[in-house]
């Protein structure tokens, strides 16, 4: 046999220098494989940090929708309440007011909306577009209707109690209501279905692809679900009946110490369900809580989760290409260790685009939840523990005259004055020191006026539990202080009233004494003799005294029951003689043109003078340096209604104010000088005898066309048909 021929290839150098490659490609293999790996848990753990981040900004998205929703329900009930004190004491004659009222509730979920009687006998029902059904007050509800729950507040303060929530056929029910019987004010309560305020809204909510929201109360049972099925339930029993095999201990966790303890916050956990799939589903979740009431304290926590498979399909993506890399450089490994690094270099060019792809996207998604707060017309401002400005919205820089940029990482002092920005600070430091939400109402001067805001600050913390910036939400509520104070003062001139009168019975009897011995005096001096007429001239202006004081108590008198009838043209003469005088000093000529034979008209004559006292005031007032009032009757042509006609040539009214001048609080009188309420009563009196009252004004600038105002009042003939 021949002698075998040596390889020039596999020389000790060569063998030794592929070895060296071949290690070498291992090692950096084996460095790029375990920085690989470290990497792509950074990258999971960042991103699911940041998924969590947008899904919290979501959380706090449908919070405030619930919130803002409550708030809302919560006004309007006030204000039907305080319309129902002030109104008829006939409930069933609501039904106009409460159909408005109902097309602006009906889609916030209020379903029925019921009106108890000041001495809670009975019940008054409304829904939408179905006549008012009344009841006993002790008869229960319809089978279908739901228990109101928490009922009306036993302490007659007027404050609004919101019930905890029933399930009931058709959804999650409560009641809203406020009022009292003890307190003779009647109560009010909005039915809520729960299912109708937040279905439509919180089924659309999507975070990533197939992410949900849900909504558990401070009991832990679903007030909303994507599974229709686990409405009502409680959340704890609802999954382990889903199936019992798997174990819910973290989130369950979760639920008790955190969400149904109105603490904010994220974290991860397994579930059984995501839309259709099952198994063991590791979800992201992040929940903040939703307060509703303080009486009964009541702390909703909503929930947005979505599965961690979403965030981490593109990461295991990149992680399996990395594996098909690493195995590409293993068979030219050969070819040298520098393709290997070229080769990572190249997947971690790849691996950081997909990060910024995914940062990017995130930022996006943040930015759309950061043009909720943008569009919310409330002051959201952002202040840390030094008392700087983070963040705002634009509302908040439009309403202290700059933008945005010019206020941030400034202190507060910038934006506020400098009494106001101490009175921030030291709410601030209160907020710290509790670590709780505190609400204030604030007066901020600005300029000859004052703003009043309602503010609500509330604790920013992080992860541990540490304060490290204060978020305050506040809304002007200017308008509200200003209607107390209206509120105020009619009180005050209902008082004067009362006093008024009294004062006149203690004048009227000094001077019935001054005409008794007048008298005798005047019989007892000689005829045509000085001291007699003096004594008459006496005896006349203490006549015309008492003439005065007896018509201003036959106006400021109180009866118990009011005649149905009322002859128009003597009303209208007594209330002259009132005022009569007053309209002299102001320079006012009176002209009056009174049908004779007129038939008596539907109306209280004390009723209708407060009327008549309320349009001539406002004429004297509309004619500061004097004019002309007439007033004017005549009987209908169809001889069924009597006409008044009340007009001056005073400065008349704007058209823009033609469609507001019957609105209560509304008036255009200096504030001091108006509360508002005339014109609103005195058309609530008129349209309760089934009358009209109507004004046409025009404000010209020439002799052809002069500034006149006219109110017409329309009321029916009194007959036996109309008692």
């Amino acid at each position: 046999m021949g002698e075998k021929r040596k390889d020039p290839d596999r020389s000790p150098v060569g063998i030794r220098l592929v070895g060296l490659i071949v290690v070498i490609g291992l090692g950096f293999i084996l460095a790029g494989t375990v920085l690989g790996v470290l990497n792509i848990k950074e990258m999971k753990q960042t991103v699911g940090r940041q998924f969590n981040a947008e899904q919290l900004v979501i959380a706090r998205g449908i919070q405030r929708f619930v919130q803002r929703e409550m708030d809302r329900l919560k006004g309007e009930l006030g204000l039907l309440a305080e319309e129902l004190r002030d109104g008829p004491a006939d409930l069933s004659l609501w039904q106009p007011k409460v159909d408005r009222c109902f097309a602006r509730v009906m889609a916030a979920g209020v379903w029925r909306i019921r009106l108890t009687s000041p001495d809670g006998r009975q019940v008054y029902d409304y829904l939408p577009k179905v006549p008012v059904t009344v009841h006993d007050a002790d008869v229960p509800p319809a089978a279908d209707a739901p228990p109101a729950g928490g009922g009306m507040d036993p302490s007659g303060k007027g404050q609004i109690r919101i019930s905890r929530p029933r399930v009931g056929n058709g959804g999650i029910f409560m009641s809203l209501s406020t009022g009292s019987v003890a307190a003779g004010t009647g109560q009010v309560a909005f039915d809520l279905n729960l299912s109708w305020m937040l279905g439509p809204f919180i089924k659309d909510v999507r975070s990533g692809k197939s992410g949900y929201a849900w909504i558990i109360d401070d009991g832990g049972v679903f007030l909303y679900h994507p599974r229709s099925e686990f409405i009502g339930r409680d959340a704890f029993l609802a999954r382990q009946i889903e199936n019992p095999d798997l174990s819910y201990e973290r989130i369950n966790r979760i639920q008790r110490e955190n969400m149904l303890q109105g603490i904010e916050g994220s974290g991860w956990y397994m579930s059984a369900w995501h839309r259709g799939d099952t198994g063991h589903i590791r979800k992201f979740i992040a929940y903040c809580p939703i307060h509703i009431s303080d009486v009964p304290l009541q702390v909703w926590s909503v929930a947005v989760v979505a599965p961690v498979t979403e965030i981490e399909q593109a990461v295991q993506a990149a992680s399996r290409r990395q594996m098909l890399m690493q195995g590409l450089v293993i068979v030219v490994i050969i070819c040298g260790a520098c393709a290997l690094l070229w080769l990572e270099v190249r997947w971690s060019d790849q691996l950081g685009r997909r990060v910024v792809q995914r940062t990017d996207e995130l930022k996006q998604s943040e930015g759309r939840y950061r043009s909720l707060v943008e569009s919310a017309e409330d002051l959201i401002f952002v202040v840390d523990t030094r008392h700087r400005l983070r963040s705002m919205n634009s509302f908040t820089a439009a309403f202290f005259g700059g933008r945005a940029e010019d206020f941030l990482d400034k202190p507060v002092s910038a934006m506020f004055p400098a009494k106001s920005a101490a009175v921030q600070r030291e709410i601030v430091e209160r907020v710290r020191g509790y670590g709780k939400t505190v609400k204030e109402e604030i007066e901020l001067p600005m300029g000859p006026h004052s703003v009043w805001l309602s503010a609500k600050y509330m604790p920013l913390k992080d992860t541990d539990g540490r304060i490290h910036s204060v978020l305050c939400i506040a809304r002007d509520i200017t308008e509200n202080k200003q209607l107390e104070r209206q509120l105020v003062n009619a009180e005050k001139l209902a008082s004067l009233g009362t006093l008024a009168a009294g004062i006149a019975h203690e004048i009227n009897n000094p001077i019935s004494v001054i005409l008794g011995f007048c008298d005798i005096l005047i019989r007892k001096a000689p005829e045509k003799s000085q001291t007699h007429d003096d004594l008459k001239i006496i005896e006349r202006q203490a006549t015309q005294c008492k003439e005065v004081v007896e018509n201003l108590l036959s106006f400021a008198r109180f009866e118990s029951a009011g005649t149905p009838w009322t002859a128009i043209n003597g009303c209208i003469e007594d209330i002259l003689r009132v005022v009569r005088h007053t309209l002299k000093i102001n320079h006012v000529e009176l002209i009056t043109a009174m049908a004779a034979d007129l038939p008596p008209v539907c109306g209280d004559t004390r009723q209708l003078q407060q009327v008549f006292l309320n349009l001539i005031n406002n004429a004297t007032a509309a004619m500061p340096t004097g004019g002309t009032l007439s007033v004017r009757t005549q009987l209908a042509e169809a001889r069924d209604r009597v006409i008044i006609h009340v007009a001056d040539t005073g400065t008349g009214i704007d058209e823009a104010n033609m469609d507001r001048i019957f609105e209560p609080f509304f008036t255009t009188k200096p504030e001091g000088e108006g509360t508002g309420l005339g014109l609103f009563v005195s058309y609530g009196i008129i349209a309760k005898y089934g009358g009209t009252l109507t004004c046409r004004s025009s404000r010209g600038g020439n002799q052809r066309l002069p500034e006149t105002t006219t109110f017409t009042i329309k009321l029916p003939v009194y007959s036996q048909e109309t008692r």
